[in-house]
């Protein structure tokens, strides 16, 4: 027995030990699939970093692109075939004028490499172009790259007409503003409708009343030292004097720009009368259509008059109105912003303006809409009852003198340094939450507008 007890023991030795290689094995089979695991998900790690790095490099690179796009600025009368070109010579001479040297646009749109981190590879190149189905699109590609690995984005931006900031208020004045009376300027929809912008760079008091008062609006002011006189009780914005001043009154805000209108771009639609001093107004009609005042002619209408399509006054003139004008279009003047002179226009009588008339003898000039008079140069005057403006009033130099219960859906501009005048009672209701963003004859630039639905990621 002992010896059979002995070759058991020896048998269940040597299972142990094929058992343990057998773990060994496995466990070492573990350990090298767990190492090249890890290898694998470091590469794809690393991978991933780069493909990251590189996004992140192209999005810098776009950023950049965006800050140098943002402030183009071209005349309307650019052709579009000629879109791309401006835009790269505006960006051109905007990095020469702020020695940016590291950025290079050529002038087929492209943009050369541009380092963002030496030590990571990481860089940035560009490229501009004008989507070829539609040439009011100007696309902008941006490729960043890390080591091999590169990643492409494109967006768009729409060329379209500038939106001048002046037409965010109801009245906008270079020069002081004057109220006898009570005033009360209310909006009809929103109170932003009745915000008023007084400049008065040369005088220190901005606003004066000489009675109460009652503002729907914000009051901005350009001049940091103006100050305002409101003689009676104030009402701005439903707060009450001080408290309203306080909080409504802005002083010393940026500047605002007095864009200069193309008031040559009416001229071709003048295809009527031209009215000079061989003119017998007495016996002329009272229906004005589409007529010219020749320069020099200095008419006085004795009756009253409808205005239709377009009035083009040629400077110098002085124009009067003695009786009523019922305008159904637009009051063009030629006059000269850095030289005004005595150019004139004086309403003795009533006024109402309101929109085109029927017919197909207006139909050239329908689009030319928002603006009701557009005469730079010309002072202007209201003596009579004044009811109503389809649009947008930009004179130099201002008074109404009669009386004033209008319903405005544009903005009053004065050009001149002297006071906007309103005597009486004046009651100003602005409605121009549906107004014209561009009122005819200020459509004078183009700009670039980010279009944020383009982004792109472009396969590589």
């Amino acid at each position: 027995m002992s010896p059979s007890y002995n070759f058991i023991r020896f048998k269940r030795r040597g299972s142990v030990l094929v058992v343990a290689m057998i773990f060994i094995v496995v466990f070492s089979a573990l350990a090298v699939a767990l190492a090249s695991m890890s290898g694998v998900n470091t590469q794809i790690a690393s991978n991933q970093q780069k493909m990251d790095s590189a996004r992140a490099s192209a999005e810098s690179g776009m950023e950049v692109q965006r800050y140098w796009l943002a402030p183009v600025m071209m005349p309307s009368s650019t052709p579009p075939s000629a879109y791309l070109s401006n835009i790269i010579a505006y960006v051109q001479n905007d990095l020469a004028d702020n020695s940016i040297t590291n950025i290079v646009l050529h002038y087929d749109g492209s943009i050369s490499a541009v380092s963002l981190d030496t030590l990571s590879g990481q860089s940035f190149s560009g490229q501009l172009s004008i989507e070829p189905n539609d040439l009011y699109t100007l696309n902008v590609y941006s490729s960043g790259g890390n080591g091999d690995i590169s990643r492409t984005i494109r967006i768009g931006f729409d060329i379209e007409p500038y939106e001048h900031p002046i037409f965010n208020y109801g009245l906008a004045t270079k020069g002081p503003l004057t109220y006898t009376g009570n005033p009360t300027i209310s909006a009809v929809n929103e109170a932003w409708e009745a915000d008023l912008y007084v400049e008065s760079s040369g005088s220190s008091t901005a606003i004066s009343t000489g009675g109460n008062s009652n503002f729907d609006g914000e009051i901005e002011i350009g001049n940091p030292s103006a100050t305002v006189d409101f003689k009676g009780d104030v009402i701005i914005a439903g707060e009450h004097n001080q408290t309203a001043i306080d909080n409504h009154v802005h002083v010393g805000v940026d500047p605002v720009e007095f864009p200069t209108p193309d008031t040559d771009r009416f001229l071709p639609y003048a295809i009527g009368d031209e009215i000079n001093s061989s003119t017998d107004l007495g016996s002329y009609t009272n229906i004005l259509v589409n007529c010219s005042i020749a320069a020099g002619t200095n008419p006085v209408f004795p009756k009253s008059v409808i205005i239709q399509g377009v009035l083009f006054i040629e400077s110098p003139n002085i124009v009067t109105f003695s009786q009523n004008v019922a305008l159904e279009g637009i009051i063009v003047g030629d006059g000269d912003l850095t030289n005004p002179g005595t150019d004139r226009i004086d309403v003795l009588g009533n006024f109402a303006s309101g929109p085109y008339p029927e017919g197909v003898e207006f139909d050239a000039i329908r689009d030319e809409d928002g603006s009701s008079v557009v005469a730079p140069g010309f002072a202007m005057s209201f003596q009579g009852n004044f009811s109503t403006l389809e649009g947008v009033v930009a004179v130099s130099g201002i008074t109404f003198s009669g009386n004033v219960n209008a319903q405005i859906k544009g903005t009053i501009i004065n050009y001149s340094d002297v006071p906007m005048v309103i005597e009486g009672n004046a009651v100003m209701n602005f409605d121009r939450v549906n107004s014209t963003k561009i009122p005819a004859g200020f459509d004078t630039h183009r700009v670039l507008t980010y279009n944020p639905s383009s982004y792109q990621e472009l396969p590589n």
